[in-house]
């Protein structure tokens, strides 16, 4: 969301309030900072062992909260986490008009991924915008019986991110500089195979079976090298160790 925050800001016609839950705090603050993007709203959810009903509860609330002292005319959300779900429902018992960013992407099966197949779904249904990212997600919004006046075909703002940070690769020779520091190991000369693998389904065996086929590719392939950044929930972290 971070290109979008900043053009809303750099227009001039919105008085912008950026709300954060906390749910992965590091991750979070880190993109932040990147993006020079100060929260007005930090509800800090973030707990030790906190299922789901625990984050959707707290945000849930929370949001009430946030609207409360803000006020909006309309509320936007990004993709299909826990925290887009419990904010457009804040947002829809408030009669807070919903823009979905990301919306419209499906797989047609409600446990891959789960939760987030059916965090997109219930969101698209109470969102009164639809902002797709591809025109397959549009075609789905249209199928689904979403009015296509409140359909927009954008393209994806996560891709906009990275171009960004791109450009400012580009441009900044010591950043390239501090970069190349950070991560020595990373070779120009091979193939990048950039993975990543978070998805509470694939927890347990599924990544057992991730990471022994990716130990095949590399033994089979000397001209590649992959890069996995791994998620910080330990579960996903406990077979990274072990492989």
């Amino acid at each position: 969301m971070a290109p979008l925050i900043h053009r809303l800001r750099e227009s001039g016609s919105f008085d912008l309030r950026v709300c954060v839950t906390g749910q992965h705090r590091q991750m979070l603050d880190q993109v932040l900072r990147l993006f020079e993007i100060a929260p007005d709203f930090d509800l800090n959810v973030i707990s030790q062992g906190q299922s789901l009903s625990d984050i959707t509860t707290r945000v849930l609330s929370g949001v009430h909260s946030v609207l409360d002292r803000f006020l909006p005319d309309a509320m936007l959300v990004h993709g299909d986490t826990t925290t887009t779900l419990a904010a457009t429902l804040a947002a829809f018992y408030r009669n807070v008009a919903i823009g979905h960013v990301e919306a419209g992407l499906r797989t047609g099966n409600l446990s891959a991924p789960w939760p987030e197949e059916m965090n997109r779904r219930v969101t698209d249904v109470m969102a009164s915008w639809h902002f797709a990212p591809t025109q397959q997600a549009q075609e789905t919004l249209l199928r689904e019986g979403v009015d296509p006046v409140r359909i927009s075909l954008t393209g994806n703002t996560g891709i906009d991110a990275l171009l960004q940070v791109k450009g400012w690769l580009d441009a900044d020779a010591d950043m390239r500089c501090r970069l190349a520091g950070q991560y020595p190991f990373l070779d120009e000369s091979r193939r990048l195979v950039l993975v990543t693998g978070h998805r509470r389904e694939n927890f347990g065996p599924p990544f057992e079976r991730l990471f022994t086929a990716l130990r095949m590719l590399a033994d089979r392939n000397a001209d590649i090298q992959i890069i996995y950044p791994v998620h910080l929930n330990p579960t996903c972290r406990s077979p990274c160790t072990r492989s």
